[in-house]
C-alpha cells in the first residue's frame, strides 16, 4: 500500500520513529462505524482527526462540479444564465430577429401587390386623400364548380363593376367618409357621352372609370383599389370569416344566397353573395349599404387585436390580401394599412339621390340630385362637415 502513494504529497507527516528522514505513513485501518464497517476510508480516526492507529487525510476542497446534476452546482448554472448582462443579450437579439423577420415580411407581402397605371392626370384639387375602391365582377382565381357553387354563370366576357365607393380621408384628423356610387348612376363619360357610371368600367377599364368619376364629383382620385370576386372570397375565407348580424332573412337563389336572421359569421361564398344580392324593394340603392357594411366589418376583422397579435391568422389574411386586389403604381402595403385602419369606423352614405329613371338604349338608371351632390362634393373637398340630411348611413335589411 505504501508503494502506491508517494510520501508527504498530501500532509506534512511526522518522521517515523527510528528511521531518520522518513515520515509515518497514515493508517488505513477501516473503522467499524462507517457502512460496511468503514466510517472513512482514508482516515483510521475518522471525521478527517487524527486516530489511535494512525494520521488523518487532511480535509479536501468541495470539487468545482458538485456531486450530480441535481446538486448546488445546477443551480448555480441556471443563476449565470439569468445574470441580467446576459439576459438583456438574449432579449436583444429576440427583438432583432423579430424585427428582420417582419421587415421581411412586409417586403414580401408588398411584392405580390398588383400595379397598375390607373390614375389620371388632372387640375382638380383637395384637401385631404381620395381613393376610388372598386369591385369587379372578374371571376379570376375561380374554377367552373366554384363559379357553379357561387352562382356566378359562365363565359361572362367583358368588366363590369358591381361595387363603386369614395373614400376621402380629411387632412384634419376628422373621420374618413366612404361614399357609395350607385352603379346605374347616369354620368357623362368622357368622350363616350352620357351612360351608366359602370359603362365607363366596361368600355375603358379603371383609368376610365377614375376620369369619369374626377368629372362627376370634381375631386381628383390620389389612389385605386379594385377586388374580384374571387379575391373577395378567398380573403374572408383566409381571415376565417367575416361577423354579420341581420335583422331578417336574406334569400336570393340567383345570388346563392340564403341567411337566416341573427348574428352569424360568414364565409366567403355567403359574404359574396350577401354584396352582390339586389333582391331589395330599393334594388342597388340597398345593396350598397350592405357593401359598406360588409367592408367596415371585414376590415375591422383584419385589423382586429386578436388577428393582428395571432401570426396563423394575420400572415395568411395580409397574404391573401395583398395577392388579391389590384392598386395604383403609386400605392405602398403601409399606404393600405393606413386605410384599413381608417374603414374600421368611417362616415359612412352615398351620392345624394335624386331619383330614378329610364333612359333610351340604356335603361333603368340612378340620377343625382344635382345641386345636392354638388354641395356634398365640395364640401368633401375642404374637409368640411357634411350636412346631416344628406348622410343615409348603413343598415342591413332582409331580403323582398
Amino acid at each position: 500500500m505504501s508503494g502506491d502513494w508517494p510520501r508527504g504529497w498530501y500532509s506534512d507527516e511526522p518522521d517515523q520513529p527510528g528511521v531518520p528522514g522518513q515520515r509515518a505513513q497514515p493508517s488505513f485501518t477501516p473503522s467499524p462505524q462507517g457502512p460496511g464497517g468503514a466510517r472513512d476510508w482514508y482516515s483510521a480516526g475518522g471525521g478527517g482527526a487524527a486516530g489511535a492507529s494512525g494520521t488523518a487525510w487532511p480535509a479536501q476542497p468541495p470539487s468545482r462540479f458538485g456531486t450530480g446534476g441535481g446538486g448546488r452546482s445546477g443551480q448555480r448554472g441556471w443563476r449565470r444564465w439569468l445574470r441580467p448582462k446576459r439576459v438583456l443579450v438574449i432579449l436583444a437579439s429576440l427583438v432583432v430577429l423579430a424585427l428582420l423577420a417582419t421587415v421581411a415580411l412586409y417586403f414580401s407581402l408588398n411584392s405580390k401587390l398588383t400595379r397598375i397605371n390607373v390614375l389620371v392626370p388632372t387640375s382638380l384639387t383637395s384637401a385631404g386623400t381620395n381613393w376610388l375602391i372598386a369591385g369587379s365582377d372578374s371571376r379570376g382565381g375561380l374554377t367552373r364548380q366554384q363559379e357553379n357553387q357561387l352562382a356566378l354563370g359562365h363565359d361572362i366576357t367583358g368588366g363590369r363593376t358591381d361595387t363603386i365607393m369614395l373614400l376621402h380621408l380629411p387632412a384634419n384628423g376628422t373621420r374618413p367618409t366612404l361614399v357609395s356610387i350607385p352603379r346605374d348612376s347616369y354620368v357623362q363619360i368622357p368622350g363616350h357621352g352620357y351612360n351608366k357610371i359602370n359603362a365607363a368600367y366596361a368600355i375603358g377599364g379603371p383609368k376610365l372609370l377614375i376620369a369619369t368619376v374626377q368629372n362627376a364629383t370634381g375631386l381628383p382620385i390620389n389612389h385605386f383599389m379594385s377586388i374580384g370576386f374571387g379575391g373577395l372570397v378567398g380573403v374572408v375565407n383566409d381571415v376565417g370569416g367575416v361577423p354579420i348580424c341581420l335583422k331578417a332573412p336574406m334569400k336570393d337563389p340567383k345570388a346563392g344566397l340564403n341567411l337566416k336572421a341573427g348574428c352569424q359569421t360568414l364565409n366567403g361564398g355567403q359574404v359574396l353573395g350577401f354584396v352582390r344580392t339586389r333582391n331589395f324593394a330599393l334594388s342597388d340603392l340597398q345593396r350598397e349599404q350592405d357593401q359598406r357594411v360588409l367592408l367596415k366589418a371585414l376590415l375591422s376583422k383584419m385589423t382586429s387585436a386578436g388577428t393582428l397579435i395571432n401570426p396563423f391568422a394575420v400572415i395568411p389574411a395580409a397574404s391573401g390580401a395583398a395577392s388579391a386586389i389590384s392598386v395604383d403604381q403609386g400605392t405602398q402595403l403601409s399606404t393600405l394599412a393606413s386605410v384599413a385602419f381608417a374603414l374600421r369606423n368611417p362616415v359612412t352614405t352615398m351620392v345624394p339621390f335624386g331619383q330614378f329613371g329610364y333612359i333610351t338604349n340604356v335603361g333603368s338608371v340612378v340620377e343625382w340630385n344635382t345641386a345636392a351632390a354638388k354641395q356634398f362634393f365640395n364640401d368633401l373637398g375642404h374637409d368640411q362637415a357634411l350636412p346631416k340630411n344628406l348622410m343615409t348611413g348603413s343598415t342591413v335589411q332582409g331580403t323582398a
